[in-house]
């Protein structure tokens, strides 16, 4: 298991974000104050959240983005360092401060989230052909939306040139063409980023029809504490998710993708590889803050033991 662990590479190409998190009784209302009970800052973003949890779930990972030359910056490459995320192509923007996001989380851990993206809109085609050799040899690449739709599109081109699995998380929602939905291997949204895919469809059946027809092989709908759906052609399989007490939504989803990708790589079958984003996805949620909060392989492997996986 070890040397098939190690055999094993993900490259992520998205975001690294300062995440600013203020705890509040509920979220407010437009036009409305609310006193907040604590503040704190975790290293976040989709990609680097993603990177990290494919790295403590046992993946060798190298991460293609962009930080600002800034304290920020700073303190996000030494946590997915830590990690052991290869940053070798993570550039520094010398002129584009690094991406926040502001985060309001409630008293049932649920939240909404605005992104001030920075240096993450600066990543490019280039970036991407930078990192090409690596590229070419990972197993699974593996890309949210935080940066410019050229760096996934590009990306994607190169992965399925060598004949590297391709998994899309459509997060922020957004409209993507045809060509690029086509090329993708696994497309993994939530809910609402398959009603903006399926042009504001908002029955889950019909919605993911309407995207198959754009030419997606697969696609994974994660649907929060009710688990997940795995769509491929017209069979379509429910698997719910493990019951834990929520405490903090943040990274759930990036914790799923990453464990997904990470089974995949590792030769699992596709049920194998969602119960095993259930169980990162849900570990996540049992704690505060995006990467600290991400769980380790053997956390994962012991919730699928306990629970009869």
């Amino acid at each position: 298991m070890l040397q098939e662990m190690l055999m094993t590479t993900i490259v992520v190409v998205g975001s690294l974000n300062m995440d600013l998190v203020v705890h509040a009784p509920r979220h407010p209302l437009p036009g409305e104050t609310l006193i907040g009970s604590h503040f704190q800052t975790f290293p976040g973003g989709k990609g680097a959240n993603q990177a990290v949890a494919a790295a403590r779930l046992g993946a060798r990972v190298c991460m293609i983005g962009r930080v600002g030359i800034d304290t920020f910056g700073d303190t996000l490459l030494a946590a997915v360092q830590y990690d052991g995320v290869d940053t070798s192509f993570v550039q520094r923007d010398l002129n584009t401060a690094t991406g926040v996001a502001l985060i309001t989380l409630d008293a049932h851990g649920q939240n909404t989230i605005v992104v001030a993206p920075g240096a993450n809109m600066q990543v490019s085609e280039a970036d991407v052909i930078r990192a090409e050799s690596v590229l070419r040899r990972a197993d699974v690449l593996l890309m949210p939306l935080e940066c410019p739709l050229e760096a996934v599109v590009a990306a994607t081109h190169l992965a399925r040139q060598s004949g590297v699995r391709v998994v899309l998380n459509p997060a922020p929602a957004r409209p993507l063409p045809t060509e690029l939905l086509a090329q993708i291997d696994y497309l993994l949204p939530n809910q609402l980023e398959l009603q903006v895919l399926a042009n504001g469809e908002t029955d889950l059946l019909t919605a993911i029809r309407r995207v198959q027809q754009q030419g997606v092989r697969n696609i994974l709908v994660t649907l929060g504490e009710e688990g997940a759906l795995l769509a491929m052609g017209d069979q379509t399989t429910h698997v719910p998710a493990f019951q834990v007490p929520v405490v903090d939504t943040v990274a759930a989803g990036d914790a799923f993708a990453a464990a997904f990708c990470v089974a995949l790589a590792e030769g699992k079958s596709l049920l194998e590889a969602v119960r095993w984003g259930n169980a990162a996805g849900a570990l996540t949620v049992t704690r505060s803050g995006a990467q600290p909060s991400l769980p380790s392989r053997f956390e994962v492997m012991r919730l699928l033991e306990v629970r009869g996986e």
